[in-house]
């Protein structure tokens, strides 16, 4: 055949075979349409075949006696080229790669290539075949793979890749600030466009976003791009329904990070025109900027996705800075959260009880019973770190019913140590979950009954908000604990929105006057009293008493405030004057302290 080289054949594999067999070999490997070429124990062609020329853009002849490793770029790598020379030495039994090619005219090609020995044979057979339709088909694939059909932009699977591979340690040694940038953000109200103007209203809106993002991402001047997904610089991605993503690798800092997203409100505010209608929309953004060195993946998108529910939460329609401090309340109260109900049955709660005083003889009537918590981590907590968790998540019905237990059988204990004096009542906390999620009426029957304590001892509080708006099934429990001879207490009265006709219909005994109004009392030097708080006060303890009610004034600092507040009326103070909560064993001191002065 013209052009094509005879390919040598051994003495040691002519024996056995005709002529006609060796002719078929030469035939076959010269018409073969796999690139082929011989080549001999020092890496030089002794033959190839027209198919190889083809490949390379020259004849078959004018390869022979060329350094193969060359030709099929094999030396461009020290494993590669390793790997190859193993082969040539009889050490391998073959190699495979992929090679970018050059053709003579210039234009570049993928081949596989293919390295094995002959048997018997010092020579070894060089293979290569054009992969570069199968390797664009691959691309076109793995495009559609990594890219959203709705936006065309970068999707989620690609958004990874790209930041896994922006914090590898080894990216850490290459020239750029080593720092890293997110603006992690999703429409406001999308839900609701997709439910009145149908998802492909909401899927063209998408489309019109992305293109705004891009630009501003591009307007930005960092470089890169969002199509591939390769190098550095941005990649604006879809995470999914209307969550986007801006991801700036080798950023300059906080100031950066925030005038894109600056950018992106701003884009985002101007009108969209979609087929005649007019929509306008807003975003919330959560932005983070740090080192990439110690950032991992995962750690940077827990932060993102905390700080855009903060923004969300702070009014939507903006953007918020990732903040370690308040990112570290959060997990306080979420490792708060998580140890909550395990924390009951360890015995890490205790109860203070801070005195409520006649302000008539300033005698010691009863105590509120204070719930705290010993947290092995962060020591004694108050109860406002942690109610409103147990309030949330139910375990305020176990806790609610140890802290009854508990204040009614330490009542009942000072009542049997000091029996000639009148016994404290105690006045216990009651969630409006514990009415709802338990039986809390047959709870207190049976712990009175437990207990020995007498029901007209024991006062429960509810605040203003929750006994107001009891109805149904709470307020039928507030009746039955009242016929039960249980006092009700409506605590911080005054801060909320009394009906006060309402207020004469429900069971309560007493009302508890928030701290607020009795500050206002206070005639000490510096202090600047305020009237109206005064008149206030007065009118609601004359309400109250003509309701058959008792007052209780709370947050009492001062003697001058107790002697207002007894001037007026009022029946009971509680307050840093008299006591601040104190452990059990200080309340029993107490009450020996006024047996023996009775005595």
């Amino acid at each position: 055949m013209p052009g094509s080289v005879r390919p040598p054949v051994t003495e040691r594999q002519t024996v056995g075979r005709t002529a006609a067999e060796l002719h078929d070999y030469r035939a076959a490997f010269n018409t073969a349409r796999l690139g082929m070429a011989v080549v001999d124990r020092e890496g030089l062609v002794v033959s190839a075949n027209a198919a190889l020329g083809g490949l390379l853009g020259t004849e078959p002849a004018a390869l022979a006696r060329q350094t193969a490793a060359c030709l099929v770029d094999l030396a461009a790598d020290t494993r590669t080229w390793y790997a190859y020379r193993e082969v040539l030495r009889g050490r391998r039994s073959s190699f495979r790669c992929t090679r970018r090619l050059k053709h003579a005219d210039g234009h570049s090609l993928w081949a596989e290539v293919s390295v094995a020995p002959f048997p018997d044979s010092s020579q070894v057979l060089l293979s290569v075949a054009d992969v570069s339709d199968r390797r664009e088909l691959r691309a076109r694939l793995r495009h559609l793979q990594m890219h959203d059909p709705v936006t065309r932009l970068p999707n989620r699977t690609l958004f990874f890749e790209r930041l896994s591979a922006a914090l590898d340690p080894s990216a850490c040694d290459q020239p750029g600030t080593g720092r890293i940038g997110l603006c992690y953000l999703d429409l406001d109200g999308f839900k609701a466009v997709n439910d009145t103007l149908g998802h492909r209203f909401g899927d063209r809106l998408l489309g019109v976003v992305a293109a705004r993002l891009t630009h501003c991402a591009d307007q930005s001047g960092y470089g890169g791009g969002t199509g591939s997904g390769s190098g550095t610089g941005h990649l604006v991605a879809r995470l999914g329904g209307d969550e986007f993503a801006l991801l700036v690798e080798d950023s300059t800092g906080t100031d950066q990070l925030t005038d894109l997203a600056a950018s992106v409100l701003a884009a985002l505010q101007e009108p969209f025109d979609l087929g005649g209608q007019r929509l306008s929309v807003s975003a919330s953004i959560g932005v983070v900027e740090r080192l990439t060195d110690g950032t991992t993946a995962t750690g940077l998108m827990q932060d993102a996705d905390t700080t855009l529910y903060w923004a969300k939460a702070d009014g939507k329609g903006r953007w918020t800075l990732f903040d370690p401090e308040r990112n570290a309340h959060r997990m306080t109260r979420q490792a708060l959260s998580s140890t909550l109900r395990p924390a009951v049955d360890d015995g890490e709660f205790v109860l203070e009880y801070q005195p409520l005083v006649d302000l008539a003889d300033g005698e010691l009537k009863g105590v509120e019973a204070l719930v705290r918590w010993d947290h092995p981590q962060f020591g004694r907590l108050t109860p406002n770190r942690f109610i409103g968790l147990a309030e949330e998540d139910g375990s305020i019905v176990q806790l609610g019913a140890w802290v009854l237990r508990t204040a009614c059988r330490q009542a009942r204990a000072w009542q049997l140590e000091h029996p000639t004096r009148p016994p404290l009542f105690v006045s216990v906390n009651i969630a409006v979950r514990q009415v709802w999620d338990s039986d809390l009426v047959a709870d207190v029957a049976g712990i009175l009954a437990e207990t020995g304590l007498a029901p007209d001892l024991l006062q429960l509080e509810l605040t203003e908000s929750a006994v107001m708006g009891s109805a149904g099934r709470p307020l039928q429990a507030l009746q039955d604990l009242s016929d039960m001879g249980v006092q009700i207490a409506i605590d911080d009265f005054g801060t909320g929105y009394s009906n006060l006709a309402y207020l004469s219909r429900l069971p309560v005994s007493v009302l508890k006057l928030d701290g607020s109004f009795v500050r206002g009392f206070r005639y000490d030097a510096g202090a600047h009293p305020n009237p109206a708080d005064e008149m206030i006060v007065e009118a609601l303890v004359q309400l109250a008493h003509r309701l058959g009610l008792t007052v209780t004034a709370e947050c009492v600092e001062t003697a001058g405030q107790a002697t207002r507040l007894r001037r007026i009326g009022c029946d009971t103070g509680q307050g840093y004057l008299y006591s601040r909560a104190v452990a059990p064993e200080e309340i029993g001191a107490l009450v020996a302290g006024a047996s023996a002065r009775r005595g």
